[in-house]
């Protein structure tokens, strides 16, 4: 039985690790968020496809749009309607100041779909700027707003940005000196720099009084961004706005980010109905105590403010075999003196000291002092108790007037027309991949679009996914105690194996019972009482059976 007991307690003990680096595993390949999956378009889902993409035959065909929209690229053709910015960004040194970083078009590094090209950011520590007009400028009216675009930061990031810029339609837009003062619409796209992990969404809202803009920022996504910008694989990011004015922010089609325009931006679309009002000051007489000294309060008489917190303890006694004529510290026996000492120069040397050894033995050495002990009269200096504050007027806070400059608009989505859009960026990391813009009013077309660019590499990823065997050896890379735990799965079943099935081999004991019980003869006469000791029994439980029986 004991025996049976430690296999099992094996047994449960490799179920337990197996589990642990099953999760494991699990953990390193899903994000540790809940998200809320939009029902897309049927052809957006690549599932249970063939792992060999030799075997699917892909063939890359340049996204078309299936409906109406306002701009599309793909980078697959010429390059034509994109402008390189001259221009330079103010506040900045001359040397770092213009837009001179590098573009370039070219297929990715990794998962590369044959034919499929984006628009690649080449330079480090350069300021870049890019821009191309709509094919008809989008107006804020009755019909959504919907921005799809793919990035991959072939490199990782470590600090840089990969957000576009809807471009405000003016009359003085000109996209060859496009740069940071630019007046835009709409901000959107990740940014990352040091362990801040953005995905901004910010709209420009012109005050109807003053006319002036104010940038609103959607407040932050609840989710962990991170593996979408260290993963080095292209992920789709979409904005969708509708005339109701709310809006969402998704990653590869999953929503990270929903609100309203009036309700989740900081700072709010309307300024508040009441402000404090400035010229207002508190009164010099104004209490806010709510608490005061008792002012009838007398000290009691036997209050003595000088007692000591700490005295002598009278009752101590010196410990048996203190030392009082030794030291505590001595000079060191064993010292000498430098050979260079020059004593007119460093004067007359002195032994370092050391513990004197002769403590070591004792309580203690040197002249004995009393410990102390609190004073049990000790009172401290006397204060009147608080009582509450009769006059108490509570916190004072001014009073509130009407806001001069409020105003309440009540559908903020109809924002400044977009005629361009424009990546102004500056990067630390090369090699950001842009690839398959689009902006249309129409839910079912940016899916299509999605599923014919975005989709395609996606199902190219998963097809170059390493098996179960990398994927491990490559957590182990990050988390080394796996190890032990991969070590100890292998040789679970084979400790398992040998405890189960190997043959157990007969105890001494075991074999020495069984040799007396076959070699100790039994006398007939004991053999014969056993039998009819038997006899009785079954006699005995038969009438208790019928006696039962006739009860009932």
């Amino acid at each position: 039985r004991t025996r049976m007991h430690f296999q099992w307690d094996w047994l449960c003990l490799g179920v337990l690790i197996i589990n642990s680096v099953t999760a494991e595993t699990e953990n390193e390949e899903t994000l540790d968020v809940d998200v809320e999956v939009e029902d897309f378009d049927k052809q957006s889902q690549e599932a249970d496809v063939d792992r060999d993409i030799s075997s699917l035959g892909i063939v890359y065909q340049t996204p078309k749009p299936t409906g109406e929209v306002y701009f599309t690229e793909t980078f697959d053709g010429v390059l034509a309607g994109w402008v390189l910015s001259k221009s330079k960004k103010e506040d900045t040194d001359d040397n770092i100041a213009k837009y001179d970083g590098r573009w370039e078009v070219e297929e990715l590094k990794k998962n590369t779909v044959p034919g499929d090209r984006g628009l690649v950011l080449k330079s480090v520590a350069k300021h870049h700027a890019i821009s191309a007009m709509l094919t008809r400028a989008f107006i804020f009216d009755k019909k959504p707003l919907i921005v799809q675009y793919e990035v991959n930061f072939q490199e990782g990031i470590d600090c840089g940005g990969a957000y576009i810029k809807l471009l405000s339609s003016t009359d003085d837009l000109n996209l060859e000196y496009f740069f940071d003062k630019t007046p835009y619409t709409i901000m959107f796209g990740p940014d990352k720099c040091g362990e801040d992990y953005k995905l901004h969404f910010i709209f420009r809202h012109k005050n109807p009084k003053t006319g002036e803009y104010d940038e609103k920022h959607a407040k932050r996504p609840d989710v962990d961004l991170k593996k979408f910008y260290l993963d080095k694989k292209t992920h789709l990011y979409t904005l969708v706005l509708k005339p109701d004015d709310t809006f969402e922010m998704l990653i590869d089609q999953m929503v990270v980010s929903k609100g309203s325009l009036l309700e989740d931006v900081v700072p709010p679309v309307n300024p508040p109905k009441e402000i404090d009002d400035p010229s207002d000051k508190k009164p010099d007489d104004w209490d806010e105590r709510p608490k005061i000294p008792d002012p009838n309060a007398v000290k009691p008489d036997d209050w003595d403010e000088d007692e000591p917190s700490k005295i002598e303890d009278p009752d101590a006694v010196k410990p048996e075999g203190w030392l009082d004529d030794e030291p505590q510290y001595v000079p060191d026996p064993n010292a000498k003196k430098p050979k260079d000492w020059d004593e007119e120069m460093d004067g007359e040397w002195e032994a370092p000291q050391i513990p004197n050894p002769k403590c070591e033995t004792a309580p203690g050495c040197g002249h004995w002092v009393r410990p102390m002990k609190n004073n049990p009269n000790y009172k401290g200096k006397w204060k009147a108790p608080m009582i509450d504050n009769p006059n108490y007027q509570g916190i004072w806070s001014p009073r509130k007037i009407p806001n001069p400059v409020c105003f309440e608009d009540l559908h903020p989505f109809e924002m400044t027309t977009v005629s361009a859009i424009g990546l102004e960026l500056w990067s630390m990391t090369s090699n950001i991949y842009f690839d398959n813009f689009i902006i249309c009013s129409e839910k079912e077309v940016a899916d299509r679009w999605a599923a014919d660019g975005w989709g395609l590499k996606k199902l190219v990823a998963s097809a170059n996914e390493p098996g179960m065997f990398s994927q491990l050896v490559t957590a182990a890379e990050d988390h080394p105690w796996l190890w032990l735990l991969y070590i100890l799965t292998l040789a679970l079943p084979v400790g398992l194996g040998v405890l189960f099935c190997w043959p157990t081999k007969k105890s001494d004991e075991d074999i020495d019972f069984k040799k007396l019980d076959v070699s100790k003869p039994i006398p007939k006469g004991e053999l014969k009482y056993e039998r009819d000791e038997l006899e009785d029994d079954e006699i005995e439980l038969e009438e208790k059976e019928n006696e039962g029986t006739a009860e009932d």
